[in-house]
């Protein structure tokens, strides 16, 4: 059943790209994708909260929700990041690089807690950077990579950043959590910081379509809520690494459904750096075991 779990989750988390891209067409701002995607999210997820979890959060410290903010601040970082970048970039670059989370959640627990790597999370990193300097390469020479490549995939890049902050700030909160008080409080929060982000910058939250409105919500009820769900529950059966792991087909899944829907294909540097990634992910996440 976990194996059936994560397959269904992968499936799921790896629509997010293909959404936001319908959403986008619909004329539907990156901002906007992003707050709908979090706050219908928290929405759907509020009587579950406060039914199995309401003493938790009546009982929540000034800390917790400190936490709960900082978490929810770098996670709408994170979605307002990446959906940005898919303007600019391709599908498979942009999936591609915003999961790179691994990699600089291993460099930042170096830097701040002093746990040291060992010599296949180096390697790792190492195969990791060639990889995404070799996107980087492919898409500034390719004109079909998408308006601007370069900025949709630092774009990705910073998505995956503000992602590693999100869950290390996340690992902290869980501990002292149940599951659906610690979604409600992050996934809030990031919903309540994308709004106010939204209406600093003059992004409309309103009037789309109603196929707007059917992606938005398959967005939420999908990636969010049946994807990261179902990766959360597989940690209680098999290792946070093979769940790491197993991530690492979000950007595959997301590549060949882009090349089915849209047609976007791979020029041969961009396949040479999507290999190097992954390969790099890989031997992190076996290094983080070890």
């Amino acid at each position: 059943m976990p194996f059936v779990v994560l397959g269904i989750g992968l499936l799921a988390v790896s629509f997010g790209a293909i959404f936001a891209r319908y959403a986008q067409a619909e004329g539907v701002p990156s901002l906007a994708v992003a707050s709908w995607r979090l706050g219908l999210a928290a929405l759907l997820i509020t009587p579950v909260a406060l039914l199995q979890s309401r003493a938790a959060l009546a009982a929540l410290s000034g800390r917790q929700c400190a936490l709960g903010l900082a978490a929810g601040f770098f996670l709408a970082l994170h979605f307002g990041t990446w959906i940005s970048s898919l303007e600019y970039t391709s599908v498979a670059s942009s999936t591609a690089l915003v999961t790179t989370n691994p990699l600089w959640i291993g460099l930042a627990s170096f830097v701040l807690f002093g746990e040291r790597p060992s010599r296949m999370m180096l390697g790792g990193i190492a195969l990791s950077f060639g990889g995404s300097l070799l996107i980087f390469w492919s898409d500034s020479q390719n004109a079909a990579a998408g308006s601007n490549p370069m900025l949709g995939n630092l774009l990705a890049l910073v998505g995956s950043w503000c992602f590693s902050a999100y869950l290390l700030i996340g690992r902290r909160l869980r501990a002292g959590l149940p599951l659906p008080a610690y979604v409600w409080l992050a996934y809030g929060a990031g919903a309540l910081f994308l709004v106010a982000g939204s209406g600093a910058t003059g992004a409309a939250l309103s009037g789309f379509s109603l196929t707007a409105w059917a992606v938005l919500a398959g967005m939420a009820l999908g990636p969010q809520l049946l994807g990261h769900t179902a990766y959360n529950w597989s940690l209680r059966h098999v290792s946070a690494t093979f769940v790491a792991v197993v991530t690492l087909g979000e950007p595959v899944c997301s590549a060949a459904m882009a090349f089915v829907l849209f047609g976007e294909g791979f020029a041969p540097l961009q396949f040479g750096g999507f290999a190097l990634l992954l390969a790099g992910i890989y031997m992190a996440a076996r290094g983080e075991k070890s």
